[in-house]
């Protein structure tokens, strides 16, 4: 579940996988069950974080990807767009100011480091993500995971004991757990949890 990857989204029909992919395409199944009436609940889940995606299906098929389409933010990008002129002076780098509190001791240190304060926290900032980086997309990982599994799981049998395996990061106990389940709801929370691999 890459941040530069676009994101991608799972939809269910009950304990039943009907869809992935697109947001558009996710919807659209959704909105087919939904109008064949059938019997379990019908969700759509965004894969990077786990959580039931909202979707209006009101009125025609484009009427509701309209609404999506503008609901949508657009992909950020860090390029400026091509037709905005350059202007003199350093290049913007998305920098937002906010309130820091430090001890003076900390200002002290700071201003008196190459480049000043800004330069320095940006820095270790940087340098204290790559060091995290691993724990924080394992993290990641099992909240997106408990996201979906509290939202089609919670009554199944071992969702407690699984949710503690997901935690421990104990995969093998997490599998398990999860083996009774139905297959396309436990197949899809051990993506979610451990990767392709699981």
């Amino acid at each position: 579940m890459s941040s530069s990857s676009p994101t991608t989204y799972t939809t269910f029909n009950g304990p039943r996988r009907i869809a992935g992919g697109s947001l558009q395409d996710n919807a659209l199944a959704a909105k087919r069950a939904l109008e064949a009436a059938t019997s379990g609940a019908v969700l759509t889940f965004d894969d990077s974080t786990g959580r039931l995606v909202d979707i209006d299906f009101r009125g025609s098929d484009a009427d509701m990807l309209a609404r999506l389409t503008q609901s949508t933010p657009p992909a950020a990008t860090e390029a400026e767009p091509a037709t905005e002129a350059r202007s003199r002076g350093r290049p913007r780098l998305g920098v937002v100011a906010r309130e820091v509190t430090l001890l003076p001791r900390h200002w002290d240190w700071l201003t008196s480091q190459p480049g000043g304060a800004s330069v320095t926290l940006r820095k270790l900032v940087d340098e204290a993500r790559r060091a995290s980086a691993g724990q924080d997309g394992r993290r990641q990982a099992q909240e997106r995971a408990y996201h979906f599994m509290s939202a089609l799981a919670g009554d199944l049998p071992g969702f407690e004991e699984a949710s503690r395996a997901l935690f421990a990061d104990d995969q093998p106990a997490f599998l398990q757990r999860t083996e009774a389940w139905p297959a396309d709801l436990r197949d899809h929370a051990r993506r979610l949890a451990f990767g392709e691999a699981a």
